[in-house]
């Protein structure tokens, strides 16, 4: 028994869904590129304007971070972006005091050590606890190369007196040279520098840090870096980046 055939009948297709369709497709396809330019383009301006703000007349520019820039995207910033050809050394907050250690440095150490950044250490400076126990727990923290940029002793808060925050600021310098065989850089305010400093620790670099205007004591050999800004601003990190630029790296 044969059966009969059945008229198919097309259905036209609403011109309002076809309209739709269209309209959905050149979303789906003209977003990602249209966001890619976009992209592109602020990244360019964020470099022309980073570039254009660098202080003039030092060999070389860099930054320094801690866990308050919480989690940066150095693959993004070196690899994706090539801010390589800007940025030459980067300074990683290990530990401060004698017990606390910095949350985001054995990521960035790692990271940055992977990509080949060259990089360096520093401790935050407590001047009213004993200077070698902070040794101790820098050390246990840091584990130096021969490639490591000096480890950076950074000194901002007052002691009890000059004389004692110097002295104990002296045993931590130099048991971390006796201990690894390189010379620490001592960071500082510009203020404590011309206040406290200035007449101490001839054997010893500085770096600087002065926002408002450019030190007078550049003009001391001793001070190699200037850290000029605390406002920076890089693609992969959503806070704001200390920006400094260098004499000798």
């Amino acid at each position: 028994m044969s059966a009969k055939k059945r008229k198919v009948v097309k259905r036209k297709q609403p011109k309002n869904m076809i309209f739709w369709a269209i309209v959905l497709f050149i979303l789906l396809t003209g977003l990602p590129t249209g966001y890619y330019f976009i992209r592109k383009k602020n990244v360019k301006e964020r470099k022309i304007d980073l570039l254009s703000n660098i202080p003039s007349g030092f060999t070389s520019f860099g930054i320094d971070v801690s866990h308050h820039q919480g989690n940066i995207d150095w693959y993004l910033l070196f690899d994706e972006l090539r801010y390589d050809t800007i940025i030459k050394f980067v300074y990683c907050k290990a530990t401060e005091s004698d017990t606390h250690f910095d949350t985001r440095w054995e990521k960035n150490r790692s990271t940055l050590n992977e990509m080949g950044i060259r990089n360096g250490a520093y401790h935050f400076f407590d001047p009213k606890s004993p200077p070698r126990p902070q040794v101790e727990h820098f050390l246990s923290h840091w584990n130096p190369r021969e490639i490591d940029l000096p480890p950076m002793l950074d000194v901002e808060t007052e002691g009890f007196s000059d004389e004692d925050l110097i002295a104990k600021m002296k045993i931590w310098l130099t048991e971390i040279e006796r201990k690894t065989g390189q010379r620490p850089i001592i960071y500082t305010s510009y203020h404590f520098f011309e206040t406290k400093f200035k007449q101490d620790f001839p054997n010893y670099n500085f770096w600087i840090a002065s926002y408002s205007r450019k030190p007078d004591s550049l003009e001391d050999k001793r001070v190699v870096h200037w850290q000029y800004s605390e406002t920076g601003k890089i693609p992969g990190c959503s806070e704001l980046v200390d920006l400094n630029v260098s004499k000798i790296y």
